[in-house]
């Protein structure tokens, strides 16, 4: 008997072609809405002249760190804009997620090799909220400012914050931020 392959072709053309084909209606529309702003400031971390800036924290005992929870060195820090443009609108630090962010507590972890069970708490200078780093915009409580004749400073604090039972060490750590305009 000879296979004819020609003929399975055909009949297997044939009965796709028979097969219903899939109905694809447009169900609804999503739009999409953003800005890309031309917004910018001149960036004065700490009063450096520099977006990258340090905050130095006082020295504590581990025992300023008891019981767990307990904050220790709180110290203010700003960052200042001057020359926006255009000079009026308000402006929020989003602090980014990140290596040195803890997803939980929306603290800064400590550089590997220094202090134990302690983390770096940022707080809104204006209340004393805790700002939870790294979250999604929204969930950071980041407190807007006011620009002001192209100039507004954002106030915040640095304190440590025990995690644990605290060992001494170093308790360095950085973040990585952006400037939301709104």
């Amino acid at each position: 008997m000879k296979f004819n392959r020609s003929g399975v072709i055909a009949a297997a053309v044939a009965m796709i072609a028979a097969l219903p084909m899939a109905s694809h209606a447009a169900d609804g529309t999503i739009t999409f809405n953003g800005s890309i702003t031309a917004q910018t400031c001149n960036i004065s971390g700490n009063g450096s002249g520099a977006a990258d800036f340090s905050v130095t924290l006082p020295n504590v005992s581990v025992s300023a760190l008891t019981p767990v929870g307990q904050p220790a060195g709180r110290t203010p820090f700003n960052i200042m804009l001057t020359g926006c443009t255009p000079n009026t609108g308000n402006v929020h630090t989003y602090f980014e997620a990140g290596p040195t962010t803890d997803a939980t507590t929306g603290n800064l972890v400590l550089n590997a090799g220094g202090a134990t069970n302690v983390e770096i708490g940022l707080l809104n200078g204006s209340d004393f909220s805790p700002i939870k780093v790294g979250f999604a915009d929204a969930s950071q409580n980041s407190q807007s400012v006011v620009i002001s004749g192209g100039t507004a400073t954002l106030p915040y604090y640095a304190q440590y914050v025990s995690t644990g039972v605290p060992t001494a060490g170093a308790a360095n750590s950085s973040v990585m931020y952006t400037l939301a305009y709104e």
